[in-house]
């Protein structure tokens, strides 16, 4: 099987990528059969990464030390959004670090015709910016919990905590937006209300200074409970709901946000105090999963940006950089 000039000149242009950026690896984004061992002649030198949903593409690299295969659920998704997925579990899996630079080929051309280009696109990523630039798309996907401007200040404030912690010292703790009369029935207080007396304006997330308020109170043992209107309510809560069933890996943080999640209409932010990474969970079930990056959160529409290769030897400061979104 030869590959199409087109997939050649990509190919080479990312070769001469990662050699003049540099560029820590290459992903092949593709769910049509390629000349695996023409792919790995031309990219000799590189880290190989391939993503794809269809498991028989990618059977016979398994076994093969130059790859390293990620998995996709076989979803319709949009190229950016499996993309987004096949970055962020590389990321989580340790096997890039989240700074990395990535160049990307993919299949970014819909066509009619059964027979597309294996490759016709070709992005260099910036991984650090392109993880941490969720967009409000994102969130939608927690339904009514609260308002987007409410959701968006708690994701501030959850993955702020997990990458910055306190002091110098890791924090876990648990932030539960909305349904706030049913979570409170579910749960006691370890400790005093630190909110409690204060004004609404005073416990408005949405504000940075309250955020700042809020991080040194979330050293206190227990959950943190706010209002879908973004006023925080209580603090020091033991989540008393259980129920939910979470795969091998959580601890009773994991688990009692989940559970308060699957009994009460809320969403909860679990921050991790080993990784920093923050989990959402809704229904009982994880709905989003947030690494800790070294900046904070640009909110901005997802945008992708591509190259097409003209000429191979097309000078390195005319190829289009990726300057990434995010995602769950």
């Amino acid at each position: 099987m030869s590959l199409p000039s087109q997939s050649v000149a990509l190919l080479q242009a990312a070769r001469d990528l990662v050699k003049s950026l540099p560029a820590d690896a290459v992903l092949l984004l593709t769910e049509t059969s390629l000349d695996w061992g023409e792919v790995r002649r031309m990219l000799a030198g590189c880290r190989l990464f391939v993503a794809a949903e269809n498991p028989a593409l990618t059977r016979s690299l398994r076994d093969d030390p130059d790859w390293t295969v990620i998995d996709l659920d076989p979803e319709p998704l949009p190229t950016q959004e499996r993309m987004n997925t096949a970055l962020l579990k590389a990321v989580s899996d340790e096997l890039l670090p989240p700074g990395s630079h990535v160049v990307a080929i993919y299949n970014g051309i819909a066509t009619l015709d059964d027979a597309p280009e294996p490759v016709d696109s070709l992005s260099v990523i910036h991984l650090g910016e392109h993880l941490e630039r969720m967009t409000s798309q994102d969130l939608r996907i927690l339904g009514d919990a609260a308002p987007l401007d409410v959701l968006r200040a708690v994701v501030d404030l959850a993955t702020e905590i997990g990458r910055e912690g306190r002091e110098g010292q890791p924090i876990g703790t648990i932030l539960v937006v909305g349904d706030t009369r049913k979570v409170l029935s579910l749960s006691h207080f370890q400790n005093f209300n630190p909110f409690r007396g204060y004004s609404r304006a005073e416990r408005d997330v949405r504000k940075k200074d309250v955020r700042e308020q809020i991080k040194e109170i979330a050293k206190l043992d227990g959950a943190l409970l706010i209002g879908r209107d973004g006023i925080a309510e209580a603090a020091c809560l033991h989540l008393g709901a259980h129920g939910a069933n979470m795969r091998k890996g959580f601890g009773s943080r994991h688990t009692a946000a989940a559970g308060i999640s699957k009994q009460t209409s809320a969403v909860a932010f679990a921050v991790s105090q080993s990784s920093g990474s923050v989990r959402v969970f809704k229904g009982g079930e994880e709905v989003l999963h947030i690494e800790p990056l070294a900046r904070p959160h640009v909110w901005q529409p997802f945008r992708l940006e591509t190259q097409e290769i003209e000429d191979k030897d097309k000078d390195e400061d005319e190829i289009i950089d990726e300057n990434g979104d995010e995602v769950s």
